[in-house]
């Protein structure tokens, strides 16, 4: 369906994919209303740093904005903050508000993003206890990280490591509680788990692996400590919860858009439905270096598929689609990540682990298909190059630092 001369574009959610969307549209010469629907009081805005560079105080607010009011004014697109649709009505083309009022569409990009997912323990509603996911949670949690306060963070995840990173940096005590038996078990290999553990025990984090919490007690209606399923007890004037994330599927789902984990969206980021496309955080799209579908939680991801839905409303050819990439930095270290790791059946290391500088890959029937690179950006971009391609490369080579990864890649071309 060929939806370049739509009258209206509506976009709902106001992240990164949705500002992309917004941005794309206008670069590929839409020329309609575009309405962006965000139920946050800012204007998209960057959340990487949230739990970085912003929390630590070294980014200004300013920063985090991709765009400023005037460039919306601009460029002509309808912003209406604070607002939150309620149902997609499909049949009659228009979004139902929360608190009255309608709106209709040609074509609609949904870029509801996710949310974290909730503690299910008792104490959860005591004061300082906190998710970071938001700009408004950073605003609640940074005047509380105060050197000498004690912080119990809920999962070793990227986020609960980024932020035990900047709150060590601050000063405070840092207590990590992971169910799992590794650090970032979900995400990646024991190679990286061990040398992420060791990182963070030298700056003076406690971390707990295999610790299960059970409730959080309170004293005067604050948090004053983390309980665990044994009966421990340690002490906490704030917690930071980062146990994973839901993706934002209701509003699609009920409008009878298919859904699983994510909502289900083609190579161009369109749902089954021609007029209203996906985007972000909150869909499973096709991961085409690997042969199955997939839900991805990346900038990578947010921005690729917000230029998708841009190109594909206006028939424009499919802009080239990239093997996912990721990054972290916690302390001094960059991790920059590319390709999924799952079911890989080798790994290769190349570099120094203990210099902080390394390379782990991973490989499944002699084809790359990952990398995780600590430090080592030839590492990270040679091998986004060689997953695209599905090379196979030997593993000697991969771990010798003799031969560059220029040639590497070369030889594998």
């Amino acid at each position: 369906m060929d939806l370049s001369r739509a009258e209206r574009v509506v976009v709902i959610g106001g992240g990164q994919a949705g500002a992309q969307a917004i941005q794309s549209l206008r670069q590929f010469g839409y020329e309609g209303a575009i309405t962006l629907i965000g139920e946050e009081t800012a204007l998209p805005y960057q959340r990487p740093p949230l739990s970085k560079a912003y929390m630590k105080g070294e980014l200004g607010e300013d920063r985090l904005y991709f765009k400023h009011a005037a460039w919306y004014e601009d460029n002509n697109v309808e912003t209406l903050l604070s607002q939150r649709v309620e149902a997609i009505d499909r049949s009659a083309r228009e979004v139902r508000f929360e608190h009255g009022g309608h709106l209709a569409y040609d074509a609609l990009i949904i870029a509801t993003g996710s949310r974290p997912r909730a503690l299910p323990i008792e104490g959860v509603e005591l004061k300082n206890v906190f998710d970071l996911r938001g700009l408004s949670d950073v605003e609640h949690i940074q005047p509380k990280m105060i050197e000498g306060q004690r912080l119990v963070i809920v999962g070793a995840g990227y986020i609960g490591l980024e932020a035990a990173a900047v709150a060590r940096q601050l000063g405070l005590e840092v207590t990590v509680l992971e169910m799992a038996e590794r650090v970032l078990a979900r995400v990646t290999s024991p190679v990286i788990s061990e040398f992420y553990e060791r990182l963070h025990t030298d700056k003076g984090v406690d971390i707990r692996l295999g610790a299960r919490l059970s409730s959080l007690k309170g004293e005067g209606g604050k948090v004053s400590h983390a309980v665990l399923a044994d009966g421990e007890q340690i002490a906490a004037d704030m917690v930071l919860a980062g146990i994973g994330i839901v993706p934002n599927i209701e509003l699609a789902a009920e409008a009878g858009l298919p859904c699983k984990d994510g909502i289900i969206v083609d190579d161009d980021a369109r749902t089954s439905d021609p007029r209203i496309f996906a985007a972000g955080d909150c869909t499973v799209r096709p991961l085409n270096h690997y042969a199955r579908s997939g839900r991805l939680e990346s900038v990578h991801n947010a921005i690729e598929q917000g230029k998708l839905a841009a190109a594909a409303i206006m028939n424009k050819p499919r802009p080239n689609i990239d093997c996912p990439w990721f990054w972290s930095d916690q302390y001094d270290v960059k991790l920059q990540i590319a390709g999924l790791s799952q079911g890989h059946d080798e790994v290769v290391v190349r570099g120094d682990k203990s210099a902080n500088k390394f390379a782990a890959f991973y490989l499944k029937a002699g084809r790359l298909i990952a990398v995780d690179a600590v430090n080592s950006p030839p590492e990270f971009i040679a091998s986004k190059k060689l997953i695209m391609s599905g090379a196979h490369v030997a593993p000697d080579r991969l771990s010798d630092t003799t031969i560059s990864m220029k040639e590497i890649a070369a030889d594998a071309a």
